[in-house]
């Protein structure tokens, strides 16, 4: 199914006056503010998030998974459930490929089909999780940081092979991220994992082309409960300067202990010039990937105050790259993705409205009700209109929600694929 530029213009009609009246009255109180409103929408139509070829299929938990109907169960469908959410919204201008999980078999019809659909690749990420089909060695007790030299060597040679899928593809960074650890006391000696680890990291380095990056991912917990060898922002920092200029620290919202001030974190990495990337999701507890800015939205807002803060006071660091990392349990897994989106840019714009200036000098003054209330100022700001304007410009959905239900985007992926057909890879 593609969505067409008629149909999309057939459902905007019914909302576009009131969206012209709500954009005419919120981009005059903001040009009273001295903000420049065309340069913020300008920024929200450039703003761009990797869609995870693993999140168009319904997630699942240790206790099972519920299947969601129409379900893409081939890599080329997938690339055509991100070419409609990015139609719709504008702002899915590219994939992120999991391998093994989605290994093109023809990779010229694969780019041209994600063309097609005016979408890029991004990074390509690693699977050494779980034990892969005639795999000689196990990583049962770690892979990169496993006492056997053998299962550290199997897992570093499935790195560089991701790498060299993604040049295919014209991706140019591999994101790594590690269940290593251990589930009771001195079952690991952790100095021995964090070095196995830190040398297997540096082996994957040295083969990466010129201009490829590579993002380490850490998380506190889960899969395993008692530690984790990159379990914290600070450990994947040091491993990242310990291979080199190429390597960078990613961030995923739901990989930290609740209450982590995370927006400290994204501040002090990119002043060092090594935040590589940045996975959305939200939680209650921990790693429970739930629909961004669906628990907590005011947080969000924070830590995007802190990456636009980065983007525009740290050239030091690289543009980052966005990714919505989050499992749909129970929800259509493309609304999920769109309302997402959503959240996202809606944060975003938030963000962008903040008088940076006027901050400063409230911090300069110790004035701490003022910057209190310049925060949540911008925060209290209803800026879905010029989310809708940035969609329009593209050529988008005013409401992708509301166009996805009244374009039974659902059904006819259901005819088309049949109601029991499953997401692959999953």
């Amino acid at each position: 199914m593609k969505i067409d530029k008629g149909q999309l213009g057939d459902t905007n009609k019914t909302g576009i006056t009131e969206h012209n009246e709500r954009y005419d009255f919120l981009a005059y109180t903001l040009l009273k503010k001295g903000k420049d409103v065309n340069a913020i929408v300008k920024k929200l139509q450039d703003f761009q998030v990797a869609i995870p070829s693993w999140a168009l299929g319904a997630g699942g938990t240790r206790f099972g998974r519920f299947g969601f109907q129409g379900e893409p169960s081939s890599l080329e469908l997938k690339i055509d459930d991100v070419g409609l959410i990015h139609s719709l919204t504008q702002s899915a201008g590219a994939i992120s490929l999991h391998i093994p999980w989605d290994v093109p078999t023809d990779y010229n019809a694969i780019k041209d089909l994600a063309n097609s659909h005016d979408i890029l690749f991004d990074a390509v990420n690693s699977n050494t999780f779980q034990d892969q089909k005639n795999s000689k060695e196990s990583y049962k007790f770690g892979s990169l940081s496993n006492t056997s030299k053998a299962a550290r060597e199997q897992a570093v040679a499935h790195n560089i092979e991701v790498v060299k899928i993604g040049e295919k593809l014209g991706s140019k960074s591999l994101t790594v991220w590690l269940a290593d650890g251990s589930n009771f006391p001195g079952q690991t000696n952790f100095q021995s994992a964090l070095q196995n680890t830190e040398d297997s990291l540096k082996d994957i380095y040295k083969t990466l082309p010129e201009d490829w990056k590579m993002f380490i991912e850490y998380k506190p917990y889960e899969p395993n409960f008692y530690s984790t060898v990159i379990q914290d922002w600070g450990t994947s920092f040091m491993l990242a300067n310990a291979c080199g200029e190429k390597a960078y620290t990613l961030v995923d919202l739901g990989h930290h202990l609740p209450n982590t001030n995370i927006e400290q974190i994204v501040s002090t990495l990119m002043l060092k010039g090594k935040l590589g990337g940045f996975h959305f999701n939200d939680s209650k507890y921990g790693d429970d990937d739930l629909t961004v800015g669906s628990v907590k939205p005011y947080a969000l807002f924070l830590i995007f105050n802190a990456l636009v803060y980065g983007m525009e006071n740290n050239p030091q660091n690289p543009y980052p790259a966005w990714m919505i990392d989050a499992s749909h349990n129970i929800k259509d897994p493309l609304e999920d993705l769109i309302q997402s989106l959503e959240a996202i840019q809606e944060a975003h714009a938030k963000a962008l409205l903040v008088d940076q200036k006027l901050l400063l000098e409230a911090q300069l003054n110790h004035d701490v009700v003022k910057c209190q209330e310049i925060l949540q100022d911008a925060y209290r700001t209803d800026v879905r209109p010029l989310l809708q304007k940035a969609r329009l410009n593209r050529g988008g959905a005013l409401n992708p929600i509301d166009a996805y239900r009244s374009l039974k985007v659902r059904e006819n992926l259901i005819k088309e694929r049949g109601a029991n057909s499953v997401a692959s890879g999953l």
